[in-house]
C-alpha cells in the first residue's frame, strides 16, 4: 500500500470516528496482522481504549480476526473496505435513486451504524422520516419494513454472519474468539416481524413521550425495555452489490453510446434479469432465452419480437462483444460477457486519459500497443505513420509516466518466436480475406464490395505482409542458391574420391 494510500485512510478514519480508532488503525494497515499485546504496547494506548477501537472498526467491518492454533487472536485491517468509504455518498445517492427516501435513510444508518437489527433500524428511519414530515404526518413502520424487504430481494442489503451454534451452547470452555458463520440461502432471508407503530418526533432533551421532565419520572418506565423480536439477526450494506449496479450502468451507457437507446435498454432488461441470480465476481450472465428477454421488456416499449432478434443478433455481431449467443433454444440464448465488457471500458477510460494527457497522437500509439501487445520503437513508426523524433518523444512521455512500460526480450530465439506467430497470424488474414473476394466474384459481387472486403487489411498490415513476402522470396532464393553451392562441393567430393 502506497504512502497516499495510508495517509487517505488515517484520514477517513479520523473524520469518521475519531484519533483514537485512527491511531489502531493505521497501526494495524502498516504493520498487518497482530495480536491485541502488541498493539497496546506498540502504540501507547490502553488496553481498554484498543478493545473499545477494535470494536468499533469490527462493527464497521474495518478490522476482520483469526484465530490461531495457539489460540492467540491477531487483527488484520481491511484498507480497501476504509477506502470504499469514499463511496459512501454514491451508496446512499443509488438507494435513493432506486428506492427513494426511505431506501436512503436505510442504507445510510446502516453505513453509519455498520450492522443493525431490522426492528432498530425501522424504528430509526421512520422516525426520521417523520421529523422531515408536515406537522399532523408519521411515517408507518410497515411501510418502511416493505422497503427494507426490497432491498433485500435485490440483495443491496444482506445478513451479517451469527455465532456458530455449538458456541451458543453451555457445554466445553468457550472458544478464544467467536466463530462466525451464515447460510448463502438465509443471507437475504428477512424476518417475519409484526412491526406496527409510526414515527415519533424527537422532543426537547428535558421532556420525553410522556411530557414529564426525566428528574420526575417514574424509575418503572425507564426499566421497562420490550424485548426485540429480531434479537440477534443483524444486517449491513452489501457493498458488492452496489458496485455490480455501477458496473451494469457503465455497460449499459456504453451500449447506448456505441449503438442506441432501444440497444441499451435491452441490455439493461438483460442484467435486471440476472442480477440476483448472477454472482458479482461472475464473467458472465446467465443464458436467456430471446423469448424470456421479451417478456421482460418495460411496460410500453414498444417492439415487435422480430425487431428484438435483429437487435440481439445485432449486439452478439458487434466486434466488442457485449451481448454473445450461446445457444439457439428459446428463440436464441444470449449472454452478457461481463469481464470483456470491463476490459473494454477500461481501454476506452485509459485510451481517454493518455488523448488528454498527451493528445491524439500518443493515443494512437497507446492504442497500437494494446493491439499488439509488444512493439518495437520501428514497428510503432510504421504502424502509427509517425516521424522517428516525434515518436520517440512520445515513447518516453508515457514511458517517464508508467503509461507504457520496456520489456527486453531475452533472447534472438524469443523475438524470432513472436515475429513468427505474428506473421501466422496475418498470413491466415491475409487467405481468409483472399478467398471471400474470390467466392464474391463468382457470384458476381460490385467493386464496392469487394473494396470493403480489401480493406479488412488495414495499411500496416498490408505493408507487413509485403516485407514478409519480399523476405519469403529471398529466402526461397537463398534455399535454391545454398543447394546449388552443395551440389557443385558434393560433386567435387566425389569426382577427387573416384580420382584416388
Amino acid at each position: 500500500m502506497t504512502q497516499a494510500e495510508i495517509k487517505l485512510c488515517s484520514l477517513l478514519l479520523q473524520e469518521h470516528f475519531g484519533e483514537i480508532v485512527e491511531k489502531i488503525g493505521v497501526h494495524l494497515i502498516r504493520t498487518g496482522s497482530q495480536p491485541i499485546r502488541v498493539i497496546v504496547h506498540d502504540t501507547g494506548t490502553s488496553l481498554d481504549q484498543v478493545k473499545k477501537a477494535l470494536c468499533v472498526l469490527i462493527q464497521h467491518n474495518l478490522v476482520i480476526y483469526q484465530v490461531h492454533r495457539r489460540g492467540m487472536v491477531e487483527y488484520e485491517a481491511q484498507c480497501s473496505r476504509v477506502l470504499r468509504m469514499l463511496r459512501y455518498p454514491r451508496y446512499i445517492y443509488t438507494a435513493k435513486t432506486l428506492y427513494n427516501d426511505t431506501g436512503e435513510l436505510i442504507v445510510e444508518e446502516l453505513l453509519l451504524n455498520g450492522k443493525m437489527t431490522m426492528s432498530a433500524l425501522v424504528k430509526k428511519v421512520a422516525d426520521r422520516l417523520t421529523e422531515t414530515m408536515e406537522d399532523g404526518k408519521t411515517m408507518d413502520y410497515a411501510e418502511v419494513s416493505s422497503t427494507f424487504v426490497r432491498l433485500a430481494d435485490t440483495h443491496f442489503v444482506q445478513r451479517c454472519p451469527l455465532v456458530h451454534a455449538t458456541e451458543n451452547s453451555d457445554s466445553g470452555p468457550l472458544p478464544p474468539a467467536p466463530t462466525l458463520v451464515i447460510n448463502e440461502k438465509d443471507m437475504y432471508l428477512v424476518p417475519k416481524l409484526s412491526l406496527i407503530g409510526k414515527g415519533k418526533r424527537r422532543r426537547s432533551s428535558e421532556d420525553d413521550a410522556t411530557g414529564e421532565p426525566k428528574a420526575k419520572r417514574p424509575k418503572h418506565i425507564t426499566d421497562n425495555k420490550e424485548p426485540i423480536p429480531d434479537d440477534g439477526i443483524y444486517w449491513q450494506a452489501n457493498l458488492d452489490r452496489f458496485h455490480q449496479h455501477f458496473r451494469d450502468q457503465a455497460i449499459v451507457s456504453a451500449v447506448a453510446n456505441r449503438m442506441d437507446q432501444t440497444s441499451s435498454e435491452i441490455v439493461r432488461t438483460m442484467l435486471r434479469m440476472s442480477e440476483v441470480t448472477t454472482p458479482s465476481s461472475a464473467p458472465f450472465t446467465q443464458p436467456l432465452s430471446s423469448n424470456e428477454i421479451f417478456r421482460s421488456l418495460p411496460v410500453g416499449y414498444n417492439i415487435s419480437k422480430q425487431v428484438l432478434d435483429q437487435y440481439l443478433t445485432l449486439l452478439a455481431d458487434d466486434p466488442l462483444e457485449f451481448v454473445g449467443k450461446s445457444g439457439d433454444s428459446g428463440g436464441g440464448m444470449y449472454i452478457i460477457n461481463l469481464h470483456k465488457a470491463l476490459g473494454s471500458l477500461a481501454t476506452a477510460s485509459l485510451e481517454s486519459i493518455v488523448q488528454e494527457r498527451f493528445g491524439s497522437r500518443c493515443a494512437r500509439i497507446f492504442r497500437l500497443v494494446l493491439q499488439k501487445k509488444h512493439l518495437e520503437q520501428k514497428q510503432v513508426e510504421d504502424f502509427a505513420m509517425i516521424p522517428a523524433k516525434e515518436a520517440k518523444d512520445m515513447l518516453y512521455k508515457m514511458l517517464s509516466e508508467n503509461f507504457i512500460s520496456l520489456q527486453s526480450i531475452a533472447n534472438l530465439i524469443e523475438r524470432r518466436q513472436f515475429e513468427t506467430k505474428e506473421n501466422k497470424r496475418l498470413l491466415e488474414k491475409s487467405q481468409r480475406v483472399e478467398a471471400i473476394i474470390a467466392s464474391m466474384q463468382a457470384t458476381g459481387a460490385e467493386a464496392a464490395q469487394l473494396q470493403e472486403i480489401e480493406e479488412m487489411i488495414t495499411a500496416p498490415e498490408r505493408q507487413q505482409l509485403e516485407t514478409l513476402k519480399r523476405n519469403v522470396n529471398k529466402l526461397d532464393a537463398s534455399e535454391i542458391q545454398v543447394d546449388e553451392t552443395i551440389f557443385l562441393l558434393e560433386s567435387y567430393i566425389e569426382s577427387t574420391m573416384k580420382r584416388q
